[in-house]
Order: structure tokens, then sequence, then C-alpha cells
């Protein structure tokens, strides 16, 4: 399994400190958050994409996955008009041609809030339309797009396992796959590992994290509720080898590299005892 660094927690510190930490501390590639003042969308298509490929080659490590910011201001594909709409799918367009051009494997999206008033079908007329919109332009490029799943502390569109099973009967694609963020289910009272009974091939990636049961905050991996050291046991019996971003977020915000350093020797240590 390669183990990644997600990079919204040095939003605050130059973005050569999360390729300098990554190799320091033993991350096999970096999760890209795609906001500023790091790798907003369309600050890489005027030219910052060739810092982002600087940095990759100097220190040997590549960004496998680019997330780009949108489930808030400005963009939110879920809520508001259909210029509205048009205008984020665009976006995510542009945010896929650069994680593309980077050398990323995939680009990650979620289904923001579709807005209290709106019925199920509006909601799913409208994700539906967008995701095969997005599915299109990924087969057109040869890229992968992840769709995650979020808590429904942060959004009512799609939330679970069964929500992203829907969702590929509805969009067929190769290029359309899913993830597991281990908060979401865990908040929901939802089997971690029915994710891969349910998507099969479809299950492409993980952000790993610890979490409490009431709240969707991104614990340091040991120091919340989810029982880590087993999930990493059945995530062995099953031999899952792809993908799974430390997704550490604006909690530690203040100390990056102490907490960066931490979070992925505590999932070392899990791996080590699992047999990986």
């Amino acid at each position: 399994m390669k183990i990644g660094m997600f990079t919204s927690g040095y939003q605050r510190n130059p973005l050569e400190d999360c390729f300098k930490d990554a190799k320091r501390f033993g991350y096999d590639y970096i999760e890209l958050w795609g906001a500023r003042p790091h790798a907003y969308t369309y600050d890489l298509k005027a030219g910052a994409i060739h810092e982002v490929r600087r940095l990759i080659e100097k220190y040997e490590i590549p960004v496998r996955g680019f997330t780009p910011e949108h489930n808030a201001y400005p963009f939110n594909y879920m809520i508001g008009t259909e210029a509205m709409r048009q205008e984020s799918v665009e976006y995510l367009k542009t945010s896929m041609d650069m994680a593309k051009e980077m050398g990323a494997d995939f680009t990650l999206i979620s289904a923001g809030h579709s807005g209290y008033g709106t019925t199920y079908k509006e909601m799913w007329d409208r994700l539906v339309k967008t995701v095969r919109e997005l599915a299109d332009h990924a087969e057109k490029i040869q890229h992968k797009l992840i769709m995650e799943t979020l808590t429904t502390y942060e959004s009512n569109v799609i939330k679970n396992a069964n929500d992203l099973q829907e969702l590929f009967r509805w969009v067929d694609s190769p290029y359309l796959v899913g993830m597991c963020d281990i908060v979401a289910p865990f908040t929901q009272s939802e089997s971690i590992m029915d994710y891969f009974d349910k998507l099969g091939d479809k299950m492409y990636h993980m952000h790993i994290i610890d979490g409490v049961s009431d709240s969707d905050s991104h614990v340091m991996p040991g120091e919340g509720q989810i029982p880590l050291q087993e999930l990493f046991y059945e995530l062995k019996d099953i031999d899952y080898q792809g993908t799974a971003t430390i997704e550490l977020v604006t909690g530690y915000i203040n100390e990056p590299r102490m907490y960066g350093r931490r979070a992925i020797n505590n999932i070392r240590e899990m791996m080590d005892k699992a047999g990986y």
C-alpha cells in the first residue's frame, strides 16, 4: 500500500515544505490540495504548474492525486443556477487537465451540499448530468476521476457506499471510480469494509485518518476512536495494494511538519503489525 501526504494542512507554509517533508518522513506520494496559495487550478494554468513539476523532480516525490477545492465558495456544482453549475464543470475539467499535465493518476472530487429545499430527483438529475460530463472528459484525456463520499455534516448528496453504487449505475465509465474517507462511514455507523464489498474494482483509493463518532473532525491516527489497527489487519487480509492518503487537514495547521511526521510514523507502525 502506498501512503500519501495531503497538503491542505500546509497552506500557511511554502509548497516546497510539503515536498521536502514528504521526502524526509517517508511518504510515497503527495495528494495536492488545489487551492491558493499553492495549487489553485487557474494559477496552475497560468504557469504555476511549472513550479509543481520542478518540486516533483527535485524531491523525487510524485503528485499521485489532485484534489481541487470545490465544495464551497466560489465552486459547488450541486447548488445555484445552471450557469453556476456550468462554471463549476469547466473549473473541474481544467483541474483534470492540470492534474494530467503534472503526471497525477487521478483528480478527486465530491458532491457538495445541494441546499435544504432540493428534492432527491432534483439532486440526482443534477448530479448525474454533471458527473457524466466530467467522466466524458476523463475518458477523453485518459485520467481517473475519483468520487469521494462526504459526511452528513458536509453534504446531503453522496454520503455512503450505496450512493456511490447508485452513481456508478447511472454513469458507467471505466474512468469514474470511488474511494472511502474512513471518517464518513464511521460517523454514520456504516461499515468501512462495505466499500470494498459493494464497489469491487471501483474501490480505488482511501483517506485514512482517525475520528470520533459525533463529528466530521479528522484526528491524528491512533488518537481517535476508529479501530485503525484492526482496519489494517482487514486491509491486509483482502490484500489491498492501492493508495491511502493521510488526510490531516486544518486541525493541525499550526505545526504541519511535526504532526505530519507523527501521522506517518503511527500509520507505518500499524502497517508493520499488520504485515504490510
